[in-house]
């Protein structure tokens, strides 16, 4: 990735967005059945306390993570047109001929196949680089090369 702040498509958007939804109301459970006063239960309720504490620090962690990311998102900007970046989308062709067109992006979405994480080997690759340009990435069968067609609506 870049040094700046990244920029985050609306499919990852939504995804963080949902995610923190999600969070807060778990949070909101948790934090519901966490005693207020001191506690002098067995050693038992005392290490259900423990357990739920610890899990709410975990969820305050994750939306404190999410919260900064949407914000990350939001002064970075829009994807970058001039070469693939995080949110970009790009067809590619591969050297078997085939083509298509993938988006880059940094949530993984079980459902959407058109979606290459920038961490990923081809998504590693492929940033930074313009249509016209071929690029090269491991794969676990070995090394494969694609060539990147067009970026957004521009071919090469």
């Amino acid at each position: 990735m870049t040094d700046g702040p990244e920029p985050l498509s609306a499919v990852a958007r939504e995804a963080l967005e949902r995610e923190l939804a999600d969070l807060r109301g778990e949070r909101g459970t948790v934090a519901g059945t966490l005693d207020d006063e001191d506690f002098a239960g067995d050693r038992a309720d005392q290490a259900d306390e423990l357990q739920r504490t610890t899990e709410l620090d975990r969820l305050d962690r994750r939306i404190s993570e999410i919260q900064g990311r949407l914000s990350e998102g939001a002064v970075a900007g829009p994807p970058r047109t001039d070469a693939i970046g995080v949110g970009s989308t790009a067809t590619v062709r591969f050297e078997d001929g085939t083509e298509s067109t993938v988006q880059i992006g940094e949530v993984a979405e079980a459902l959407d196949r058109t979606l290459v994480t920038a961490d990923s080997p081809l998504g590693r690759a492929l940033l930074g680089h313009r249509a016209g340009d071929t690029v090269s990435y491991r794969t676990p069968e070995g090394p494969a090369s694609a060539v990147v067609v067009s970026l957004g609506g521009a071919s090469a």
